[in-house]
């Protein structure tokens, strides 16, 4: 029974209203997505997205971002400049609306400043100003500077000149406030990263990345080693037929000519780019107004559906398909696919707060218009690239009905459904998926540990012999060849490629548990291309983790402290005041371990400390209390932050190409610390 009472404390007081900027202070998340690392980068993206709006609409050729010395930031365009002349009904400057209130832009309706944006709903540069400790704006115009500062989001005083200028343009610093963000540090490298993307994404305009931070707070981003000038300077007249050359840069190539339209359809502007290689796997990035889609939407339909038509059309009429072959699938046509689809539209309409899919329904019909009118033209006049192009697709309808076949075979429904479970697979009792774990283990020692440390109801161990297949470089077919690939497609129960079904998915979390040595970093980097390649969504919905054995024990007395890396033992010298000198490693090893003898003026203390090569060296109950105990264990979850880095990286590492990979290692070795060999 529910207790009522006449004399409730819930009244209109308790109705709270946010004024101004105060609701972006109180839920931050909802304006930025979150408070930490991404969410802090996202406070850059806000501002540089108002200057290339400035670009889109023709007003601006030069952004320039800086990295300032105690965690300012400044984005100056030559734009326009913001304009400061008193709003006609709130009786301010425009300058100080523009910073001080949600949804104030000129952005919105047919008198707005812009035809198209990116900064749909006009609270980028307001939300930054509530989000940070001071802001100053600056801007050129009208033959005058004009400035304003602000502090937590409120003006310190009005919009008032301080010069005389002959320029245009913005310039807006701020400081992020660290009672909102769990970080205020930067990264370098997804600075660099994303506003390259924005110039390829914005043709003619100039994007400039000055870091001028202190020493010390450089010494923090540890992410500077990537990329260790202090400017770098983006500009590509070729706008996405130059992404996708950046993409393809380390494949092979399967013809020569980007194949590139830009074409206007209303209100619309349409711009595709594509080329094949010799990857498996397609690449297709879309973008609406710059920023990206990553669920895709009605662009990558219509480009999708005119892709297809237009591929079979040509190869039946030059007679390439014959007349009993089957027509060419999407899959088919987009294998090795490398492809941008960006559109400017004045009323781009999202799906969630995220942007990620793109829903307005006229966009479909007018993209695939385009690119099946341009591409059937660049097909007739490039024959030798349509015979490369056409030439990849047939080749991956050949593959594809291999696989198709070898799957049957291989893959069956009792299978599936679990009846026929590989026999070297030690299965958990439970069934239910959301408690369920399973265990990959590097060989059949560590397996046999693993198995009986275990725990049975919701621990599954699947053991695998040696190095699994490259899958970077191999179709389906190959891979479902590969018996312990193989035992691990059926023991996940989601199927795999075309007929992959998450919702079959036997366990919610698949731990990867390999040596701590080189071959078990590259059966680990072995399996994650896998899952990368052919299972990302297990990946994208944070199915995927990697365990952490120790490396070292050690023992004092009848007391074991577990050890996980090198930079821990160091810690565990310093805290106990043991140095280099004052440890004398006795050459001769026992089964417990190497003896370690400590001096020092006080006392001789003897440490028995083992390193742990292997998983196979822990017995059961070792590898249960360190590694596999939800206690104790440490795991790291499997993310991708940036989808086309991670294929980069992968492609370099994983493929067929030597120098790229010999110059990425190169790069990166003086980033690794305690490299293990």
């Amino acid at each position: 029974m529910v207790k009522t009472t006449t004399n409730s404390s819930y009244s209109a007081k308790n109705i709270q209203i946010l004024e101004g900027l105060e609701a972006v202070r109180k839920r931050p998340g909802m304006y930025i997505g979150s408070t930490g690392a991404q969410g802090l980068h996202h406070l850059i993206w806000e501002v540089v997205d108002n200057s290339i709006d400035e670009a889109m609409a023709g007003h601006c050729t030069q952004i320039d971002v800086k990295l300032l010395p105690n965690h300012w930031v400044s984005v100056t365009d030559n734009g326009r400049g913001i304009p400061v002349d008193i709003h006609p009904q709130k009786k301010v400057s425009a300058l100080q609306i523009v910073l001080s209130t949600l949804h104030a832009g000129g952005k919105f309706g047919e008198e707005g400043g812009y035809k198209v944006s990116g900064g749909l709903h006009g609270v980028g540069v307001s939300v930054v100003n509530a989000l940070s400790t001071d802001l100053i704006a600056t801007v050129h115009r009208e033959g005058k500077i004009w400035e304003q500062q602000y502090k937590i989001g409120k003006p310190q005083g009005p919009v008032k000149s301080v010069g005389k200028t002959s320029n245009t343009g913005t310039t807006i610093a701020f400081r992020p406030d660290t009672s909102i963000f769990e970080t205020i540090e930067y990264e370098w490298d997804y600075i660099i990263d994303h506003l390259r993307q924005q110039t390829y994404l914005t043709k003619g305009v100039k994007i400039v990345i000055i870091d001028e931070r202190s020493a010390e707070e450089k010494k923090t981003d540890k992410t500077a080693i990537q990329f260790p000038k202090n400017s770098y300077q983006f500009y590509f007249e070729g706008g996405i037929a130059s992404y996708v050359k950046h993409i393809n840069k380390h494949k092979e190539i399967k013809h020569e000519n980007v194949f590139y339209t830009e074409k206007g359809v209303d209100d619309m502007i349409i711009e595709v780019a594509l080329q094949y290689s010799d990857d498996y796997n397609e690449s297709l990035h879309a973008f609406a107004n710059n920023i990206t889609n990553p669920d895709g939407g009605m662009h990558v339909a219509g480009f999708k559906s005119a892709l297809t038509r237009t591929l079979n059309a040509y190869a039946r009429n030059k007679g390439l398909l014959k007349e009993k072959d089957a027509n060419l699938t999407g899959d088919d046509v987009r294998e090795g696919l490398t492809a941008i689809i960006s559109i400017k539209i004045p009323n781009p309409q999202f799906e969630g707060q995220t942007k990620a899919k793109l829903g307005n329904p006229e966009v479909k019909p007018a993209v695939d218009a385009i690119v099946a009118e341009q591409l059937m033209i660049f097909l007739e006049e490039h024959p030798r690239d349509a015979e490369g192009i056409i030439g990849k697709c047939l080749i991956a309808a050949k593959a594809r009905a291999a696989a198709r076949i070898a799957r049957d075979a291989v893959l069956r429904k009792s299978a599936l459904e679990g009846f026929t479970l590989p026999g070297k697979l030690a299965d958990c009792s439970s069934r239910r998926a959301e408690e369920s774990e399973l265990y990959i283990v590097e060989g059949d020692s560590a397996g046999g540990s693993a198995k009986q440390g275990r725990d049975r109801h919701t621990q599954a161990i699947l053991p695998l012999r040696g190095k699994v297949l490259n899958v970077e470089r191999a179709r389906l077919d190959k891979i479902l060849a590969n018996n312990e690939l193989k035992s691990l497609i059926i023991a996940l129960g989601t199927n795999i490629g075309e007929m992959f079904t998450r919702d079959k998915l036997r366990y919610h979390k698949i731990i990867i548990m390999t040596d701590a040595d080189v071959d078990g970093s590259h059966i680990r980097t072995l399996l994650l291309t896998l899952f990368f390649r052919y299972f990302p969504e297990l990946i994208n919905n944070g199915y995927i983790y990697i365990a952490q054995p120790p490396l070292y024990s050690i023992k004092k007395g009848k007391t074991i402290e577990w050890i996980y890396n090198a930079q821990a033992l160091d810690a565990y010298k310093k805290k106990n005041d043991i140095s280099d000198a004052d440890m004398e490693i006795i050459e001769e090893e026992t089964d417990e371990g190497e003896t370690v003898e400590l001096k020092n003026s006080a006392s001789s203390t003897k440490l028995n400390v083992q390193r742990y090569k292997g998983l196979g060296e822990m017995n059961p109950e070792q590898l249960w209390e360190t590694t596999m105990n939800p206690h104790n264990r440490v795991l790291k979850q499997v993310k991708i932050e940036d989808a086309e880095k991670a294929s980069e990286t992968f492609d370099i590492l994983m493929g067929s190409e030597v120098a790229p990979r010999k110059k990425f290692i190169q790069t990166h070795a003086k980033s690794v610390k305690n490299l293990d060999i």
